[in-house]
């Protein structure tokens, strides 16, 4: 027997005023969800615990089994291997945005989430060098990028740059402890930013992005920083084969730190453009035991404020995977973590989840799939929980005692 876990990023929502006081969930049509629903099992889900705000990469570890808490090995570890960066054991992995400044005030985040010549951008920054420490650099979807430093004495216990908000300077990089190799970090990073800034300035890239009306990536916000960590492979805990089908290198990344295969799909570009019908082909037609599937513009759209946009993207998506009911025996649809379309913010909320499959795999708990009705179902569960629930019911997990 075949499983897909498709996971909806931010997929939970908040009732907002601009839906009649529904969420983007509750006011879609979504038949097809609503029809696995009458027939497959339903509940709630907390991906960490409640009242932890997830981070969609220790909810995905989570979602995989694993204990974030333990196995966590930073979010720029995960980006860059996502990107296809190489990442030895000594390196240190930052995942950045482009994003743009005026004077040294932060203006936008994300350098207008619009990816225009990031490419030309890249190849500039990638290989620059300072204090014997070099600096690999890719750009992978919409604003966002990974970076890796590879040299002597570097330690993962710096701060971000990223103040997180507009309106205010990019922070300074200091070390987190009172470490020499923290401090060397720290210090190249900052030089680093340095250069960066004065390539990016005049940037024949830049002055096309802004003939074009479109704000110019001028800097670089660093968060994350993190170190290789190795876990027990997925594949091993379970003695399943597992593909990953993604466009964004953090899911890419997460799904190959577990041991997942990453398979290439054209159109898969993880944002609001992605092309949903070639992501469910690749999946339907991987022949592994576990199909991981992940689409990200539900949470961009909250991100952005958008729950319109977000209710006709759940639209489509519900359009696009009525193949994945007729080719897998078990289907587990969930989110990695509520995003507020009201606040723009990941939020401690619970999820709704679905596990659909033969009568003979699942119990029924009849209802529509969204936040509210779900909670009439029969699980109450955390993330970690959902990969035992799912290898049990596909015959994966042997009995526990006699």
């Amino acid at each position: 027997m075949r499983a897909l876990m498709l996971i909806l990023d931010g997929l939970g929502d908040r009732q907002s005023k601009k839906l009649n006081w529904k969420t983007p969930l509750e006011a879609a049509r979504t038949s097809n969800l609503d029809k696995a629903a009458k027939t497959g099992e339903t509940g709630v889900m907390y991906t960490i615990a409640p009242g932890i705000i997830p981070g969609s990469d220790t909810a995905h570890l989570a979602l995989f089994g694993y204990d974030p808490v333990v196995s966590y090995a930073g979010r720029g570890y995960y980006e860059a291997l996502g990107a296809g960066l190489a990442v030895n054991e000594k390196d240190i992995a930052l995942r950045t945005n482009f994003a743009t400044v005026e004077g040294r005030v932060l203006v936008d985040r994300r350098a207008g989430r619009n990816d225009f010549l990031l490419d030309d951008i890249a190849k500039d920054i990638n290989g620059m060098k300072i204090d014997g420490v070099k600096f690999l650099f890719k750009h992978t979807v919409e604003h966002r990028g990974a970076l890796v430093l590879r040299g002597r004495g570097l330690s993962p216990a710096v701060s971000d740059n990223d103040p997180h908000k507009t309106g205010e300077p990019p922070k300074k990089v200091l070390p987190l402890i009172n470490d020499e190799k923290a401090k060397r970090t720290a210090n190249v990073l900052n030089a680093f930013l340095k250069e960066v800034s004065i390539l990016l300035k005049d940037h024949p890239a830049n002055k096309k992005r802004i003939a074009r009306g479109i704000p110019p990536a001028n800097t670089l916000l660093l968060r994350g920083p993190g170190q290789a960590k190795q876990i027990e492979p997925i594949t091993k805990i379970y003695n399943i084969s597992a593909d990953c089908v993604a466009g964004g290198a953090l899911y890419k990344g997460v799904a190959k730190a577990v041991g997942m295969r990453v398979l290439n799909v054209k159109g898969a570009t993880g944002d609001k453009r992605t092309n949903l019908e070639a992501k469910v082909e690749a999946a339907t037609s991987s022949k592994a035991d576990l199909v991981f599937m992940h689409v990200k513009a539900t949470d961009s759209f909250s991100h952005d404020k958008d729950p319109q946009g977000k209710k006709k993207f759940i639209e489509k998506v519900d359009k696009a995977i009525k193949p994945i009911f007729k080719e897998f025996d078990l289907v587990f649809v969930s989110g990695d973590h509520t995003t507020s379309s009201v606040l723009g913010e990941h939020v401690s909320d619970p999820l709704p989840i679905l596990v659909w499959g033969d009568r003979k795999l699942v119990r029924a708990d009849p209802g529509r799939f969204n936040e509210t009705k779900m909670v009439l179902g029969q699980h109450r569960v955390v993330g970690v929980n959902i990969m035992p629930i799912l290898m049990s019911k596909i015959e994966k997990i042997e009995k526990f005692g006699e």
